[in-house]
């Protein structure tokens, strides 16, 4: 298994410590991460400079909410390059934010990070689905309910990608905005739209 943009390596982790396969899990990203899991692989590096080089291919190779760093003729390779690395009856799985009516609680700044990501993800599904073809798309909603200062926590730690080029006073004044609009427990549906192409 491939996770693109693994970040923490959560999902893949998760899944390793549940079905415990034969080989350990590979996550790439371009950041390395603090607690990163250790019951995976962990390289640092381009997506599109590891599918090149690599001679593994893969049962599944997961893209979580990371297309919008990519531009249209990357993700055009990025594809191609996947398709290539799938063992016989491969998957791949890309997982991206709903981009209409997202629930996800934001600051000012935040909200208009996070309104361009999804932008972009939407004319970037669009290449994906043309490119795929042989696909199915399926909904996961997931109900979140935490405390605000859990959700504070989170945004400090740029949770989501739309925070990633904050500056600590944008994060500061976002936290004060967190603390002034929301209630103490955080709810609401955090819904991913997931592609999934079967080789």
């Amino acid at each position: 298994m491939l996770d693109i943009g693994c970040g923490r390596a959560s999902i893949i982790s998760s899944l390793h410590n549940k079905y415990k396969f034969k080989e350990k899990p590979i996550g790439i990203d371009v950041v390395k991460n603090k607690n990163i899991k250790k019951n995976i692989i962990f390289i640092k590096s381009n997506a599109l400079n590891y599918l090149k080089k690599t001679n593994k291919n893969f049962d599944l190779i997961l893209i979580k909410q990371t297309i919008h760093f990519f531009n249209k003729n990357q993700i055009i390779l990025l594809l191609n390059y996947a398709k290539s690395k799938l063992n016989d009856k491969g998957k791949i799985l890309i997982l991206s934010l709903k981009t209409k009516n997202n629930q996800i609680p934001c600051f000012k700044i935040m909200k208009s990070k996070l309104l361009e990501s999804l932008k972009k993800d939407e004319n970037l599904l669009k290449i994906i689905k043309k490119n795929l073809k042989n696909y199915t798309i399926n909904k996961f909603i997931f109900k979140v309910n935490l405390p605000k200062s859990k959700y504070i926590q989170m945004i400090k730690n740029k949770y989501i990608s739309c925070l990633l080029d904050l500056s600590n006073e944008e994060l500061k004044k976002g936290v004060s905005e967190i603390k002034s609009n929301y209630k103490n427990q955080i709810k609401f549906n955090d819904i991913l739209n997931c592609i999934n192409y079967k080789k």
